[in-house]
């Protein structure tokens, strides 16, 4: 059941296709509704097609399970990513790939920060996902390694893409500085259940170098689902 108060705007949510048609593999992009990602331009490099999905309150629609904020003057994590995931895997992406003609053969998910701890936590919950990218995503999140872990996950023949920038580990906040090591305790988690993964390690902090992070991760889950 799609929640009555949707964080998911499918109205601003698109495709932008990359050379291999409707019929090439779909690569699912979190994105904001307030401050987009531009992905116009990579899709002249893809073969894959591109959807960007229009999402608002990122602290409440991307977090697994309720957290308290990081500062006082900010509100507390909402822990609504299981009914996100189940309006994008039940309703959003099948009215995409209807309104837009799309019939992938196989579907990937990436994004950035809170995006891209809610890409790992979509791919690791549901098979809908062959492929997930995992950009400076916010793994530093209270319980998520352990939550990771603890999983009953068969990945053969799936595929992660994990970054970050060398200076995330230096963040203001103490939870922000465990992000570099959490992040290899991932990597660690899925190659143990068969995942292929890639995890690199790029200059700059959390908001620099932001697009070249999402080329790579997109360029790496294109030529992944294209074989």
């Amino acid at each position: 059941m799609v929640s009555s108060i949707s964080s998911i705007d499918l109205e601003k949510s698109r495709a932008l296709f990359g050379t291999g048609g409707p019929a090439a593999p779909a690569i699912y992009v979190i994105n904001s509704t307030d401050h987009p990602f531009a992905l116009e331009p990579l899709t002249h490099e893809l073969t894959s097609t591109l959807v960007s999905i229009a999402v608002s309150s990122w602290n409440d629609a991307l977090t697994p399970w309720p957290a308290p904020s990081l500062y006082r003057e900010e509100q507390d994590f909402g822990g609504k990513a299981p009914e996100t995931l189940l309006e994008l895997r039940n309703h959003v992406i099948p009215a995409i790939e209807q309104r837009e003609g799309l019939t992938p053969r196989s579907r990937a998910i990436c994004g950035y920060s809170l995006g891209g701890l809610f890409s790992l936590y979509a791919f690791t919950h549901g098979t809908a996902f062959s492929a997930c990218g995992c950009l400076s995503g916010s793994v530093w999140y209270e319980g998520w390694v352990d939550h990771l872990r603890s999983l009953d996950l068969q990945l053969d023949g799936k595929f992660a893409f994990l970054s970050l920038g060398s200076k995330e580990r230096r963040g203001a906040h103490p939870a922000m500085r465990t992000v570099q090591d959490n992040m290899q305790l991932c990597a660690n988690a899925l190659q143990d259940r068969d995942c292929k993964v890639h995890f690199e390690v790029t200059p700059g902090n959390h908001f620099q170098h932001v697009d070249e992070r999402l080329r790579a991760g997109i360029s790496a889950l294109d030529a992944f689902l294209i074989g």
